[in-house]
């Protein structure tokens, strides 16, 4: 039976009451998610504002992402290492100037590099204030418990932010949204100053033993996939020397992390980790989810905007359906899994049952003049779907990953999830719809002549408008049909697939325990280190006694060529 702590947050002040500081807490993170970089939801405005393609802007918010799940391997010896005071102003600091800077450049680099360290340091401060209020959610620390509350806040505040951002762009100034939150993070700010205490309740843990160049060596290697995915389309692909080039960085970076993984004591990812089931079927069954979810990116919005006629705020209103999806699909994976445990399976079968709802009814009812209420249904399916997949995976996870290297395999789970997924499932896809939508064009406009009574009545550009639309409409149409097939065909695989795998008792361990397990590693890494120096000082001694007789040698020989000269 695991002992149940006392819950409590020791770092604020005795004079705020304990029943208000988790949600003060929950508030401090919520302001965390709003901050970031580069707000995506603002593409289109600040590629016109700052003369951007639309795909700068889509870089620097997926690096973002990129940082962010890269700070999961460490953020234990960052909390180890820093009180909460300290690290929540360290991370609102940074976020501050990193929105400064998002709001004023027009350099895509400097916009990139300031959306990357705003992602480690947004996710750091989120991670501070969830880890603070654990006990509060769950006293025997369930991980499926905890993992309910961690998607539902994470992708409610996606939602919200989305609306506050168009809104505000849309009747105002999209600068002014940056603006608002500078001012929460301000905010946050002085409220740490005045109600946090520099205390620290653990000992103190250096940042020893961690594999800096991994971690680079990995952030340039997704971000070149990234790049790859994002600005494939607008290149034209590997016709392109600017994507044959990121390919190259992308596969010598991975492969150069890989070989030094294998040699190095503490790798920044541990490659153990492939070793686990529960680790790599994720992975795999992400990117292929990734690709039923990628039509919300590429078709949702064109058919709402283009055919629809939809403004920005009729289409981000949509995210009220999916924010009811996300709180239902919370509250179902809570009763279902957390409290009654379902297996994966049925779980698993269910979110899939959820993406084939989604998908064949936008198959179906895809029309010129399909009413708003008609995509509620669909819309909500989608947010239930993906949230239930999002907490079974990442249990899953941490049910069979030792917690030594659970952080590690949360690294690459948020890789696949929050960045290469999409991005793959995007580019495949929208690869697809150019051209599906070029050979029905050909095939619309192959009768529309001269000799076409119905052709010569209509102006040319007006024609040529219709059969693109057209087109549009069909190949829509035509894309979610196979993907309705072959969802319906995973669905199929998931009922006969015979699994024993079920949800145990996951629990996070104490974070004493967590700590004695990490000095004893750096107490090893510096006994190895200190061996190591030795041996190589000896070695040092050696190399520079050859270097010197080398130097006489050398000396000798050009003094004997002197003489023999004169």
């Amino acid at each position: 039976m695991h002992n149940q702590e006392r819950f409590s947050i020791g770092a604020m002040r005795d004079f705020i009451p304990e029943k208000w500081r988790p949600w003060i807490m929950i508030c401090i993170a919520v302001v965390f998610q709003f901050s970031g970089g580069v707000n995506l939801a603002v593409v289109s405005q600040m590629s016109g504002a700052l003369a951007l393609k639309m795909e700068d802007i889509m870089m620097a918010g997926y690096a973002s992402l990129v940082s962010m799940a890269l700070s999961f391997a460490i953020m234990f010896r960052l909390k180890f290492r820093f009180t909460s005071r300290v690290a929540l102003l360290i991370c609102a600091t940074i976020c501050v100037g990193c929105s400064l800077i998002c709001v004023s450049t027009g350099n895509v680099v400097v916009l990139v590099l300031a959306s990357f360290v705003a992602g480690f340091f947004r996710m750091w401060g989120t991670f501070e204030c969830n880890s603070s209020i654990q006990l509060w959610l769950t006293p025997k620390r369930d991980m499926a418990v905890f993992f309910c509350y961690i998607f539902l806040m994470v992708n409610a505040c996606i939602q919200f932010s989305g609306l506050t951002t168009v809104h505000v762009a849309t009747w105002i100034n999209w600068e002014y949204v940056y603006w608002f939150v500078i001012g929460l993070l301000l905010a946050v700010i002085l409220f740490v100053l005045v109600a946090f205490q520099d205390k620290r309740f653990m000992p103190y843990l250096p940042l020893y033993g961690i594999d800096w160049l991994g971690a680079v060596l990995w952030a340039i290697s997704v971000l070149a996939m990234t790049f790859v995915g994002v600005y494939g389309e607008h290149y034209d692909w590997f016709a392109s020397p600017y994507i044959r080039m990121g390919s190259l960085i992308a596969v010598a970076a991975l492969l150069f992390n890989i070989a030094r993984a294998l040699v190095i004591r503490h790798p920044y990812i541990d490659l153990s980790i492939w070793t686990y089931r529960p680790v790599w079927l994720t992975f795999l069954l992400y990117v292929l989810i990734d690709f039923f979810w990628a039509p919300q990116h590429v078709l949702e919005h064109i058919y709402m905007e283009r055919i629809l006629g939809f403004d920005a705020l009729h289409v981000v209103s949509m995210n009220w359906i999916v924010l009811l999806g996300i709180v239902a699909g919370s509250i179902f994976t809570y009763y279902m899994f957390a409290l009654r445990r379902w297996g994966y399976r049925r779980m698993l079968t269910f979110a899939f049952s959820c993406i084939i709802v989604y998908l064949l009814v936008f198959y179906f009812y895809l029309d010129y003049d399909l009413p708003k209420e008609t995509l509620y249904l669909p819309v909500f399916f989608r947010g239930m779907g993906y949230v239930i997949v999002a907490i079974c995976f990442l249990t899953s996870i941490s049910g069979s990953v030792p917690f030594r290297i659970f952080f590690h395999a949360v690294t690459t789970h948020t890789f696949v999830s929050a960045v290469l997924g999409g991005v793959i499932g995007n580019a495949v896809l929208g690869r697809i719809l150019a051209v599906v939508m070029k050979r029905n064009a050909l095939l619309l406009g192959a009768e529309l002549d001269e000799v076409n009574p119905i052709a010569v009545c209509v102006p040319l550009p007006q024609l040529y408008g219709m059969v693109q639309q057209q087109a549009m409409m069909v190949s829509m149409k035509e894309i979610f049909g196979w993907l309705s097939m072959l969802a319906l065909f995973c669905l199929l695989v998931f009922v006969l697939w015979e699994s024993s795998w079920r949800v145990g008792n996951i629990i996070h361990p104490k974070y004493s325990t967590i700590r004695h397990f990490m000095k004893r590693e750096l107490r090893i890494d510096r006994l190895i280190a200190s061996k190591s120096l030795v041996v190589s000082t000896k070695w040092l001694w050696v190399f520079w006694g050859i270097i010197f007789v080398g130097i006489i040698l050398i000396i000798d020989n050009c003094v004997t060529f002197v003489n023999s000269k004169v």
